[in-house]
């Protein structure tokens, strides 16, 4: 076991999942300042030494994200010019992740840069969830553990979702595919899965089910859930198509744009999201958003991390 302690740090980005995991792990956050500067330059003091301890920085890439990716940077620095032994980044939601490959001409590879930054800002290990392409481990030269959400969600289908022997696991899009058989296969049950042709980014114009969803509950699985066009029309097509219920899990609720609107007007049940980007403010808005708190899980990779043992087991069970 490592004889160095573990300082956890937060950025601005998402204080509140950074104090459950210093409180899962029975500490407090490092006395870390984060400001700006009145020509909007990024200001980080740490108030406390850091030296030959193992540094856990939070920082999720939501609201603000370039900011937020400068303060990360930023901290990452500083902690190694302050001489500490390793320095890690936690991104519970990785920026730039949907930018993960050339789609079309003189497109920018974005997460790949962001993965250059951080390599070069000196984050020793990096820390995510449920990346938007797993490939996206491939642009680091530092070890990456990319932790899942599906323990998490099979237990809150198993425990929240009233009938759900009786349910369907639906993916919005074809790329979902794989998620969505996963979670069906560990809970026993059927697959279906929507074809959706878009006219431009972010605006679905046709939707095609490929299943019966009739009498039964059905529930949405992605990883991200944005503007929630998607899903919006989605559960519109699983109620036409005879579901009983249509419920929404996503692991990262960006919910930017006219999405509450969007889920409080749709033929949605309830949406799901994780704690990996904050939506306090949004749930007063949105009565049918509820959550699913990760903290357990990220704290428990810090802990594991730091007493070098493996990680491997949360990839397939939820910690209490």
């Amino acid at each position: 076991m490592s004889s160095n302690s573990i300082r956890i740090l937060a950025g601005n980005s998402h204080p509140a999942l950074a104090k459950l995991i210093a409180k899962r792990l029975g500490s407090d956050l490092a006395n870390v300042t984060v400001a700006k500067y009145s020509n909007q330059e990024t200001a980080v003091t740490i108030g406390e030494s850091v030296r030959d301890e193992d540094v856990y920085i939070v920082q999720s890439g939501c609201g603000e994200i370039n900011d937020h990716l400068m303060e990360l940077l930023i901290m990452i620095n500083a902690c190694k010019t302050a001489s500490a032994r390793r320095v890690t980044a936690v991104l519970p939601c990785f920026p730039y992740a949907r930018q993960d490959k050339k789609d079309k001409s003189r497109a920018p590879i974005s997460a790949k840069l962001v993965a250059n930054m951080l390599t070069v800002a000196g984050a020793d290990h990096v820390i995510t969830m449920d990346l938007h392409a797993s490939q996206i481990q491939g642009f680091f030269d530092c070890p990456v553990d990319n932790l899942y959400g599906e323990p998490s969600v099979l237990r809150y289908i198993r425990e929240n979702i009233p009938d759900h022997k009786n349910a369907i696991i639906v993916s919005p899009d074809a790329g979902g595919a794989k998620r969505a058989t996963s979670i069906a296969d560990h809970l026993d049950l059927d697959f279906a899965l929507i074809h959706k042709e878009r006219k431009k980014a972010n605006e679905v114009s046709r939707m095609v089910l490929v299943g019966d969803v009739r009498d039964k509950v059905a529930i949405l699985v992605d990883d991200m859930a944005d503007t929630c066009g998607t899903l919006g029309l989605a559960a519109k097509t699983l109620v036409d198509n005879g579901a009983s219920a249509v419920y929404a899990i996503v692991i990262h609720g960006v919910l930017s744009g006219k999405a509450l609107d969007v889920i409080n007007n749709s033929m949605l049940t309830r949406v799901v999201v994780t704690n990996t980007i904050p939506h306090a403010e949004k749930k007063k808005v949105c009565p049918k958003l509820d959550t699913i708190d990760v903290s357990a899980v990220l704290a428990e990779a810090i802990r594991r991390t730091h007493n070098g043992e493996s990680v491997s087991y949360l990839f397939g069970h939820t910690t209490i």
